[in-house]
């Protein structure tokens, strides 16, 4: 095995319960994911189809087939189960994950006018086929501005008790919602009350930039499970992890359980 001469910080392996990477697909070819897999799986936890693109895929048996190949886990876009509940379409919701072997299923109301305690009935019913991860934050960025640190709270706590596996906060692909405000600016105060108060290694964070990462990163640690990762940025992600980029390189030094880590192509 390769090593580094480097003291770097202890790093979760696969199957990871926290550190965990989570990429979005938005309806790349199944070569790019192919790459992505082949050039950084070691690294990579979770594939989302991004919103409702297992729909118009041509692709999702190829990409599905190689992520289980892989050990990479998958689950559609949160916005695809409210398209089925806005449609009173939940049964057949459940049979399309249940048709595509899903292990995983995510719900959400960051769309569709869904409070949290009907939404949360909905990861209590599903827990008993998957493993649920369940969405706190609105796709509209005024209307999560609205809603206090406190509701964020209260509406975690809620989905874990309804047996949510992980509770991913909202950002959008573009980190610029949720936990973030409509100029991509992080909502540290919020970030902060929810790191206090919420175990940590059920939340996935969406962080799609890497501001967000290198934020989340220095403020949780290495491994923190970050979520919407662009499909090419699952290397440069684990580089912040490492304490290998400018943003996090003097972060880590010193820590009592730094120690060499196992690298791809490196010469011991």
């Amino acid at each position: 095995m390769n090593h580094t001469a480097l003291s770097l910080p202890a790093r979760t392996a696969k199957p990871r319960a926290s550190g965990i990477t989570m990429v979005v697909d938005g309806g790349v070819p199944f070569g790019a994911l192919r790459d992505v897999v082949a050039s950084a799986g070691e690294y990579l936890d979770f594939v989302k189809f991004g919103w409702g693109t297992a729909i118009v895929s041509g692709e999702l048996g190829q990409k599905i087939d190689l992520l289980r190949a892989n050990d990479v886990a998958y689950y559609f876009g949160g916005t695809l189960f409210e398209k089925h509940v806005l449609q009173g379409r939940f049964e057949q919701f459940r049979a399309m994950c249940r048709s595509w072997s899903c292990e995983y299923v995510e719900v959400s109301n960051g769309t569709i006018e869904l409070p949290n305690t009907e939404k949360a009935g909905f990861v209590r019913e599903l827990t008993s086929e998957f493993q649920v991860i369940s969405e706190v934050g609105f796709k509209d960025a005024d209307r999560s501005d609205l809603m206090s640190p406190r509701r964020w709270i209260e509406f975690v706590e809620e989905d874990l008790e309804a047996g949510a596996q992980l509770v991913t906060l909202e950002a959008r692909e573009s980190g610029r919602s949720g936990i973030c405000r409509a100029d991509g600016q992080l909502r540290v105060g919020l970030v902060e009350e929810v790191v206090a108060e919420l175990p940590r290694e059920r939340l996935l964070f969406e962080a799609p930039t890497t501001a967000l990462q290198a934020h989340m990163v220095r403020r949780v640690g290495p491994n923190v499970n970050l979520g919407n990762v662009p499909m090419g940025g699952v290397l440069s992600l684990e580089t912040l992890r490492l304490g290998l980029r400018a943003d996090t390189l003097t972060e880590f030094e010193g820590l009592p359980d730094e120690q060499p880590v196992a690298m791809a192509g490196v010469r011991a």
